[in-house]
């Protein structure tokens, strides 16, 4: 474990070893299904990482992949324009955890215990851990201009990211709260149309450099929109486990990072 200093996290802002703080966020992130905690991230730690991001964006994996809102294969059983086949597209880059620099602050902040603590008391969670392949654990993805990230549900039950730059125009983050119950098998196919076809306005999160989310995505629909101009959308998700050892699937790597390690 690595010890987290005020030169990455705003520490007086966002005190995350105090335990009133702590239940503060896990409140607003039960109520709200997402917390945003503002200028997160130093100026000196944001314009550290962007440099890093900027430097080895030649090493990112671009794909550009069509699927639907639940991202599993189709099912016969439907219609293809049906909410549970209907494709969107996402497209966007990344580079993985083994092309991070060791010395990045990115990996002072996922290592640090007073972080990973204040995750589990949010996410009421026992234990967060790393995974074990080399490729998982921190992305840092890129968006340029026209790349987007269509509307689906996650399979995880939160996510944690960091915006690093935003782009010049849209890459906005947009929403829908409860729209499915995964647990009851409810897909509630209804409201999900309505979502796809545009006839529910979504919520919208204004982000800036430096901002961390916790997001529960598994029953809200959400997507991020067509970024547009010459400066790309950075975004770090910081990925964990809850138990020891995992790694992410075979397949799951080599699409989306085009290797296994």
């Amino acid at each position: 474990m690595r010890t987290l200093s005020g030169d990455i996290v705003n520490l007086e802002q966002y005190p995350l070893s105090d335990s009133k703080f702590r239940t503060q966020c896990k409140g607003k992130l039960d109520e709200d299904g997402v917390l945003v905690l503002d200028n997160f991230l130093t100026s000196l730690a944001i314009a550290s990482i962007k440099n890093e991001g900027i430097d080895n964006q030649h090493l990112a994996y671009f794909t550009e992949k069509n699927h639907n809102i639940y991202l599993s294969p189709s099912d016969p059983e439907f219609s293809s324009d049906h909410p549970r086949n209907r494709e969107v597209v996402s497209s966007k880059g990344c580079i993985t955890t083994d092309q991070i620099p060791d010395g990045s602050a990115l990996r002072v902040l996922y290592d640090a215990s007073e972080f990973r603590d204040f995750l589990c008391v949010v996410l009421d969670i026992e234990e967060l851990h790393e995974y074990v392949d080399p490729l998982s654990s921190i992305n840092l993805h890129y968006a340029s201009n026209g790349q987007e990230l269509g509307w689906h549900f996650d399979n995880s039950s939160f996510a944690i990211t960091l915006l690093i730059q935003p782009p010049v125009d849209g890459g906005e983050f947009e929403y829908v709260r409860d729209v499915r119950d995964a647990d009851q098998g409810d897909m509630n196919y209804q409201l999900s149309k309505k979502v796809l076809d545009g006839k529910i306005p979504p919520e919208k999160l204004s982000l800036s450099a430096g901002s961390l989310v916790l997001f529960r995505g598994r029953n809200s629909i959400h997507r991020v929109t067509p970024a547009k101009g010459s400066q790309p959308r950075m975004l770090v998700v910081l990925a964990y486990n809850t138990e020891p050892g995992i790694s992410l699937s075979e397949s799951a790597r080599l699409t989306f990072y085009g290797r296994l390690g």
